[in-house]
């Protein structure tokens, strides 16, 4: 008998009508090398490969030059980046799917020999992330205001490359997050000391960002909800107020980053544990939420949602394992026609098969959080 189901529902993002509520989270690939860091035809095979989710995050993309924290990762700053991208949201289009960008600036947690010229890398205070970590270069105010036109123009090309979201990262310690943060932020000018002056540069970030960003397009914005360094929900549901006001349409509830210790609430990781920061986020600043961080079995992405603690499920890692996830998913939760999760010259043949009788699980099969066994089930509580 078919279940209805609001994960694997159409389900209505702005101008967008999404195949279900499931988003493929952002995972560094690695995979554009120098000199052009543009994405070539494996980024094109490998999203193309996902595109049966109903959004698809990319991998964070910097800026500029100087954004870049991690070998190999690509950028939405030149012509050739622009073309290289415009070909992996051409065959997520040619196959049903819907992507988005992630763009970010890692700030202080970079290398000199990833920054132009061998320099330091930069952020709002010229102190280091740990004793691992290089000191920055503190930025001058011209060049935090030049950086806030340099996201602007991403998101200018970032449309020309034919993406139909975008995400501003400012989690997990990059350079929005530093901004955000007393311990990274000691700054005497107006992006600096008050928490108003500390969210200046994500506020006037978004404003650039939307001037060059289509009002039909939504916009996601990454935060780290709780940093257990001064930043908290109710701090994040203030700033959240603010962007919904700016023209943001959905908060990306992560976690940490800003220390090297990780900040879940005092708790141990286990299944849906940043799910209450989405839930909070979502009640007290009236904004659409998305849920991210060991959501693995479709019954718990269900159960997250009829709950409503979050309007939108990220799955990241376990995409990876598993590329028919939504496939996967539609089958455990008992969906009419499973077989339509995935591109179509996949699913004819699996429902052939299925047709005959045979078994429709997939080698992968595990029913949910019930067979995953009672300590995963307790873990949920």
């Amino acid at each position: 008998m078919s279940q209805s189901t609001k994960l694997l529902e159409p389900y209505k993002l702005g101008a967008l009508t999404l195949s279900n509520r499931l988003v493929m989270a952002p995972l560094t690939r690695n995979r554009a090398p120098a000199p052009n860091f543009a994405p070539g035809p494996l980024a094109v095979e490998y999203y193309g490969q996902r595109a049966s989710a109903g959004l698809l995050i990319t991998e964070a993309s910097q800026v500029s030059q100087q954004g870049q924290g991690y070998q190999d990762t690509p950028g939405i700053y030149s012509k050739e980046q622009v073309e290289g991208w415009r070909k992996v949201t051409d065959r997520v289009h040619e196959r049903g799917g819907r992507i988005f960008i992630q763009l970010w600036h890692v700030g202080r947690i970079s290398h000199v020999a990833l920054q132009p010229n061998g320099g330091a890398p930069v952020a709002p205070s010229a102190i280091a992330h740990s004793e691992r970590w290089p000191v920055p270069r503190a930025l001058g105010t011209q060049e935090v205001r030049d950086l806030v036109a340099a996201w602007g123009q991403a998101a200018r090309r970032a449309h020309e490359a034919g993406f139909d979201v975008l995400e501003l990262h400012g989690a997990h310690g990059y350079l929005v997050h530093e901004f955000l943060s007393e311990r990274s932020n000691q700054r005497g000018d107006e992006y600096g000391g008050s928490e108003a002056n500390r969210m200046r540069f994500l506020i006037e970030v978004t404003e650039a960002v939307r001037a060059h960003w289509p009002d039909h397009k939504p916009l996601f914005v990454r935060l780290s909800v709780e940093d257990n360094a001064g930043w908290g929900p109710a701090q994040s549901a203030r700033l959240a107020t603010i962007l919904k006001a700016k023209g943001v349409d959905v908060i990306d509830c992560s976690s940490g980053g800003i220390s090297e210790v990780a900040p879940i609430l005092g708790k141990e990781i286990k299944y849906n544990y940043q799910v209450p920061l989405a839930e909070y986020v979502r009640a007290h600043a009236d904004i659409m939420t998305m849920a991210v961080g060991l959501i693995i079995h479709g019954d718990q992405a269900e159960q997250i949602l009829r709950d409503k603690q979050a309007d939108l499920i990220a799955v990241g890692r376990e995409i990876l394992n598993n590329p028919n996830w939504p496939m996967d998913a539609a089958l455990k939760l008992g969906v009419e026609g499973p077989f339509r999760n995935v591109p179509a010259q996949f699913g004819y043949w699996l429902g052939t098969r299925a047709k005959r009788g045979f078994g429709t699980r997939p080698s992968t099969w595990q029913a949910g959080l019930q067979e995953a066994g009672p300590e995963a089930d307790r873990e949920l509580t």
